[in-house]
């Protein structure tokens, strides 16, 4: 960054700055957590020789202090876990519907509200690029993108299926219902990682997006289709005014779907990405809420749970998201199938 000619060009420039800036992210925590230790050491060292009220005084000041300590260091705990290589990257998540009819329609636009309010807290953006609403509430399918710092990374924890225990508000005798939802999410590609596809492997659809957007949706078909015909994926967005914007957004998320797939066909391991949903239905479920007749939230995989289902579904999920990264759930699985292989 320091050569003469660094700026000649511009777009080349704007990387290494990204770059440098990605990389002062990591290293400036890590050097400011090595400074505080090593002031709690040397506070240690001096209270070691000093009369016992001197000592006690010390000590509470260095309580103190280390409570004001613990949440970066727990912050820098969690970015050495995720170390995978798109862990960085924006997000592309789907919530589909599963066993329960329109009690799980409306059981995913709930998950979808969760991750909305989730996303908002960690100040990430949350752009819904298509959606299918369901018969008579909810949503049967959506698919959204997720843009933020390590959102893949702290999203893929989140994959798999999500069981809802209540009392329907759709049935009128009101009693205990019990449905599912999918929840699904994949890295989105960089610039480089992606190749274009041939154009006679997929088809393009266009048609007429619903909902906001005034007389340009009503009268222009801005909203895109894209089917990619090798495999038989599917992708639409609607999100935007302009015809060429969702084609571009759409593109993107079937580029990072095939993959994934491809991923997954390579490794021989379809739980990575997908597989590890199974059925959306009895026995497959990761994590379990309960509305009634007890409050409570706990996931399968770590044991976590609470019974602050409310503060859960407003968003406050990160206890569930680190206790999974702590874990270490993703090189136990991959260890646990290469044993089997």
């Amino acid at each position: 960054m320091a050569l003469d000619n660094f700026w000649d060009n511009r777009e080349q420039a704007q990387k290494f700055i990204d770059e440098a800036g990605s990389l002062r992210k990591k290293i400036e925590p890590l050097i400011h957590c090595e400074k505080q230790f090593a002031d709690f050491q040397a506070m240690v060292e001096l209270g070691g020789a000093e009369p016992e009220p001197a000592q006690l005084a010390i000590q509470d000041e260095l309580e103190r202090d280390f409570d004001k300590f613990s949440p970066a260091l727990e912050t820098l705990e969690l970015k050495v876990f995720l170390n995978g290589p798109h862990d960085a990257n924006n997000c592309i998540l789907s919530i589909n519907a599963g066993a329960g009819g329109t009690e799980s329609c409306d059981w995913a636009n709930l998950l979808l509200r969760m991750y909305q309010r989730w996303a908002e807290s960690r100040g990430w953006e949350f752009e819904v690029t298509d959606a299918l609403p369901g018969d008579v509430a909810g949503i049967k399918s959506v698919t959204a993108l997720i843009t933020g710092e390590n959102a893949y990374g702290f999203c893929k924890a989140e994959r798999g299926v999500h069981r809802l225990v209540r009392i329907s508000p759709f049935d009128s005798n009101q009693r205990r219902h019990t449905s599912f939802a999918s929840v699904d999410a994949i890295a989105e590609l960089s610039e480089a990682e992606q190749t274009p596809l041939p154009p006679n492997e997929f088809e393009m659809d266009r048609f007429r997006s619903g909902g906001k957007g005034g007389q340009n949706v009503n009268k222009v078909e801005t909203a895109v289709r894209i089917r990619h015909l090798p495999t038989g994926l599917v992708v639409a967005c609607q999100s935007q005014r302009s015809q060429h914007q969702n084609r571009a957004t759409a593109m993107r998320i079937l580029l990072a779907k095939i993959w994934a797939m491809r991923q997954d066909e390579q490794r021989q391991a379809m739980e990575k990405f997908y597989g590890e949903k199974g059925s959306i239905s009895w026995g497959n479920q990761i994590r379990s809420y309960v509305f009634q007749p007890y409050r409570l939230v706990k996931d399968l995989r770590t044991g976590v749970e609470t019974s602050n289902v409310q503060g859960v579904m407003d968003g406050d999920l990160d206890a569930f998201v680190h206790g999974w990264l702590r874990a270490g759930c993703p090189s136990k699985r991959m260890a646990n199938i290469r044993d089997e292989e």
